[in-house]
């Protein structure tokens, strides 16, 4: 019986250490932790996008545990325009879901926290997850409630968001030609500045697909100052990868636990 009990104990204790590395080298706090949300809402019972949604009870216990360890919040356009410094994090939302207003929003007023909003202009109606992978038409993420334009209002006036381009279609941009490319780039800078009278510095690559060699160069022409990637990191350097910067992924399907693990190294454990 012992030797039975011994047995399951070292292989629970494979299991947690392969899983959260929790043994891993804390990365330099000077770099800056860029972290990357989409909703803030209860997971939906068997829907395939729970990875998406963090509940608001865990998203208010990373972001107090943040406040009350020192992290200082910064957004975007601020990130991109300071020297490295200790435990700066800059907190993200892709898309434009209405529980960002509904749930993120009271959250980060309440702890004195700033967040930058990368919103699509055609939101609404829209399941832009079939142009990633056309298998993926259940119609789960058209059918999320989006922000409203009043809505958006608010969250900007508040000085807790400040906004971001993402496309005007969350266009799967490997699949247009340059020309294509850049208007969905450089309209929704335009339609968002205009819409809500606003400057926006950021964009970020809609799924994190983009080509290397030339989408950076037309972000940056379309005026934006830094771009955001869906790649799981923290950049060694924000100056040198101002248009390709890494962000650590905040998954619903993971712990507080493993908030603290990726606040370290970015990686969960010894594979993500």
């Amino acid at each position: 019986m012992i030797y039975l009990v011994l047995a399951t104990s070292f292989l629970w204790l494979f299991w947690f250490s392969e899983r959260y590395a929790w043994w891993g080298k804390t990365l330099d706090l000077r770099r800056a932790r860029v972290l990357m949300y989409h909703m803030i809402k209860e997971p939906t019972p068997g829907a395939k996008f729970n990875g998406l949604r963090v509940s608001p009870d865990l998203f208010e216990q990373q972001v107090r545990w943040l406040s009350e360890g020192g992290w200082r919040f910064v957004t975007m356009s601020e990130l991109a325009d300071q020297p490295p410094s200790d435990k700066v994090v800059a907190i993200t939302f892709d898309d434009g879901f209405e529980d960002n207003y509904l749930n993120a929003f009271p959250i980060l007023k309440k702890y004195n926290a700033k967040a930058t909003l990368y919103l699509v202009v055609d939101r609404h109606d829209r399941d832009w997850s079939v142009s990633k992978k056309s298998h993926h038409n259940s119609g789960e993420l058209k059918n999320e409630s989006k922000l409203s334009d009043e809505q958006i209002r608010e969250m900007l006036a508040s000085g807790v968001f400040e906004l971001g381009g993402h496309t005007m279609t969350h266009a799967n941009l490997a699949k247009l030609n340059e020309a294509d490319k850049y208007n969905e780039i450089a309209a929704s800078k335009e339609h968002l500045e205009s819409l809500f009278s606003c400057q926006l510095s950021s964009f970020a690559y809609p799924f994190g697909i983009y080509n290397h060699q030339i989408d950076p160069q037309l972000v940056k022409k379309a005026g934006f100052e830094s771009a955001v990637t869906t790649e799981d990191g923290i950049p060694l350097d924000v100056q040198t990868s101002l248009y390709e910067l890494p962000r650590i992924k905040i998954s619903g399907k993971d712990g507080f636990f493993a908030f603290k693990i990726r606040m370290r190294r970015s990686k969960r454990g010894l594979r993500k």
